[in-house]
């Protein structure tokens, strides 16, 4: 029989908390978002919300940490250098871009993220977001291999998130054209 609180209806629980925290931190933020919100998303008490994360701040940082796993493993697993070949710097960059391009295209990550970086001042959340931020350097410089490549993944990347929050592959305008390189 497993331990307390490991059984996989526990686990199945933490994870339906960590998508339902994911949608409604991205919708309202950390500042906006209640916890009674999420727990009724989840069908579950907010005592019980409390009994798994001692308050709003753990529960936002754990979510940045579950989003920082989706993150890596989503990079590595269209990574060219995955299939074992070593593909040249471009390639490799095109691929996590499209890599990331794909998971944001769930706009409540992406929006989530970005609600996470504008409550970093929050004590457990800014260690959490500086976590998520240290792991993605890594990954993407081993995917990449030099900090040059990683600064122009991450500059696209914000490039890519400014396209993909103001829906501009929808905009038929000049500026929007230039944007989305069309």
């Amino acid at each position: 029989m497993p331990a307390a609180g490991t059984s996989t209806k526990s686990d199945e629980r933490r994870r339906a908390i960590m998508a339902a925290a994911v949608d409604c931190f991205a919708q309202k933020g950390f500042y906006g978002t209640t916890t009674h919100e999420i727990a009724e998303w989840v069908g579950i008490s907010q005592p019980y919300l409390y009994r798994l994360y001692p308050n709003k701040e753990a529960l936002f940082a754990a979510v940045v940490d579950h989003v920082s796993v989706i993150m890596t493993d989503t990079l590595v697993a269209h990574s060219p250098a995955s299939s074992g070949a070593g593909p040249a710097p471009e390639a490799a960059l095109d691929a996590a871009r499209g890599a990331y391009a794909a998971l944001v295209a769930d706009r409540s990550i992406l929006r989530f993220l970005m609600h996470a970086n504008c409550a970093a001042g929050e004590p457990l959340v800014g260690q959490a977001v500086r976590r998520c931020y240290a792991k993605q350097v890594d990954t993407v410089g081993q995917l990449l291999g030099d900090d040059d490549a990683v600064r122009r993944w991450f500059g696209a990347g914000m490039l890519d998130n400014v396209v993909a929050v103001l829906g501009l592959a929808d905009i038929d305008e000049p500026w929007a054209h230039v944007l989305t390189a069309r």
